[in-house]
């Protein structure tokens, strides 16, 4: 597992954890051995830093900070064995050094310590440093993974997901840990009910993230067949066959009648409506389409796709400033939304928003751009990438 950069969690190296309050008065001759062994630090220069640390130690042999940063210094060398010595002194000298403490438990882990777990769990929990929270998290859901503790390791990294969203480690881990936990759930599945509806429902979903619509929509037909009272199939039947046959009349039929069915079944919903809009738009129904992602907005009144619908709804009706107000309502809701910056840039454009159009279709290549790479990657992998639908123009609105 890749770990973080703990360097940069310790300014120069060193710990700087025990408040000057919480220490004994250190004599002038300790604090210049701490001051030199600083200056090493600084000039990179461990070996040196260690002698003056250890010179502090024989003179106040109950130096927390002189024990923690020798473990600190041992740890960036590697020697965990020795590191855990000094960082386990600093700690039973002074527990409230928290960042030693969640040093340590990372050297238990790395030694196979039974006792890092608690230790690791300890400083996820009560860490405030975030980077060193983040670390000792990593650590934790690495050591469930590797030995066989998919549930605990999707919990940690829930948690860490929550801490620093954006952080590419975290992200890799988890997709990790989640993805090895859905084919588990997966393989239990398969074993339990082989022929099962849900099933036919998994093997739909798998050809569709493939790109296999046609086939896909074959499986959903299946599950129906086997439990006409499956949940969500209708819709998920409908959108396959309308993204497999656009503009064939027939398919068009058969996407009206399983929406009907699904409402029938389950309820109305922002999703069915929107489906519905879409259907309409084919057949030029402008009033249709937007009677249907009004309605979609009642049932969610946060939902983009309902949003983005109205928007190009009134902007073709010729009423670019309502589907204004609809549009930036969309950027707010999904802002990597391609489609929602390319129309909001357009309705922008004919309004004179000069600086908000140019604002927007810079958002909208950028996204553009990222969901080509991201779709490459996913052709790499023989998946379909998420939010795959209809092609934005290239040129500017």
């Amino acid at each position: 597992m890749k770990t973080l950069r703990l360097a940069s969690i310790f300014a120069a190296v060193t710990l700087a954890c025990v408040p000057a309050a919480a220490q004994a008065p250190a004599s002038a001759e300790i604090r210049d051995h701490l001051r030199k062994a600083a200056e090493d630090l600084r000039e990179r220069n461990p070996n040196g830093a260690v002698q003056e640390l250890k010179a502090a130690i024989a003179l106040d042999p109950k130096n927390s900070e002189a024990y923690a940063n020798l473990g600190v210094i041992a740890f960036f060398g590697r020697d965990y064995g020795q590191a855990a010595q000094y960082l386990r002194k600093a700690v039973e000298i002074d527990p409230s050094i928290e960042k030693a403490a969640a040093l340590l438990a990372i050297c238990e882990r790395r030694l196979g310590d039974p006792s890092a777990p608690a230790l690791l769990e300890k400083a996820v929990r009560n860490l405030k440093d975030k980077a060193l929270r983040v670390q000792c998290g990593l650590e934790l859901a690495n050591l469930y993974y590797q030995t066989g503790n998919p549930d605990e390791a999707a919990a940690t990294m829930h948690v860490l997901v929550d801490l620093d969203p954006d952080n590419i480690e975290i992200l890799y881990m988890a997709q990790r840990v989640y993805s090895d936990l859905a084919d588990d759930t997966l393989n239990k599945l398969v074993l339990l009910a082989p022929g099962s509806a849900r099933v036919q429902e998994v093997i739909a979903e798998r050809l569709i993230n493939a790109g296999d619509l046609k086939r896909a929509a074959e499986h959903y037909r299946k599950a129906l067949e086997m439990d006409p009272h499956l949940p969500g199939v209708r819709l998920e039947l409908a959108q396959a066959i309308l993204e497999s046959q656009p503009s064939d009349p027939v398919a068009q039929l058969d996407a009206e009648k399983q929406l009907s069915s699904a409402v029938q079944a389950e309820g109305d919903s922002a999703s069915i409506e929107c489906v519905e809009a879409r259907l309409a738009l084919d057949r030029s129904d402008l009033e249709g389409a937007y009677t249907h992602y009004k309605h979609a907005l009642a049932l969610d009144s946060g939902n983009p796709e309902a949003q983005i619908g109205l928007g190009r709804v009134l902007e073709t009706k010729g009423k670019p400033e309502e589907a204004l107000k609809y549009l930036r309502m969309a950027v707010q809701s999904e802002p990597l939304n391609d489609e929602a910056h390319y129309r909001l840039a357009s309705v922008c454009r004919k309004l004179q928003l000069k600086e908000e159009a140019e604002k927007e279709f810079r958002l909208f290549t950028e996204i553009k751009q990222a969901r080509e790479r991201l779709a490459g990657l996913y052709n790499e992998m023989n998946k379909r990438p998420p939010g795959a639908g209809e092609q934005i123009p290239d040129a500017a609105p």
